[in-house]
C-alpha cells in the first residue's frame, strides 16, 4: 500500500468516494486474488502520477461486501471510478497502466499549472 493511495471501507465510502471533490478510482480487490495482486501497483504508479487530479482509493471486498454488491461487482479486480458521486468508468480484470491511464484522462480534474 502506498502513500498516494487511501484505504475505503463501507463506513466512509460515501464520505471518501461519493462526496469527493476530486474523481475517485476505486480498486476493487481481495487478499485471496491474484491479479489484484498484479495490479496493485500499477494503481499505485497511477496514484502517483495523477495527484490533485484523481483519488485513488483501494476497497477490500471481503470486508467491505456491502459497497462490492452495491456497485455490482462480480469479478475482480475492478477498477470503478467515480464522478460527482456517480459510476463514469468501469475496468474489469487486469490491464497495463496505459490503457488504464487512457480510460481514465477524459475524467481528470485539470491540473493547475503554476
Amino acid at each position: 500500500m502506498g502513500h498516494n493511495s487511501v484505504v475505503v471501507t463501507d463506513a466512509d465510502f460515501e464520505a471518501e468516494v461519493l462526496k469527493s471533490d476530486l474523481p475517485v478510482l476505486v480498486d476493487f480487490w481481495a487478499e485471496w486474488c491474484g491479479p489484484c495482486k498484479m495490479l496493485g501497483p500499477v494503481v499505485e504508479e497511477i496514484a502517483g502520477e495523477t495527484v490533485g487530479q484523481l483519488k485513488v482509493g483501494k476497497l477490500d471486498i471481503d470486508a467491505n461486501q456491502n459497497s462490492a454488491f452495491q456497485f455490482g461487482v462480480r469479478s475482480i479486480p475492478t477498477l470503478i471510478l467515480f464522478k460527482n458521486g456517480r459510476e463514469a468508468e468501469r475496468l474489469v480484470g487486469y490491464m497495463p497502466k496505459e490503457r488504464i491511464l487512457a480510460k481514465l484522462e477524459p475524467h481528470l480534474a485539470p491540473t493547475l499549472v503554476s
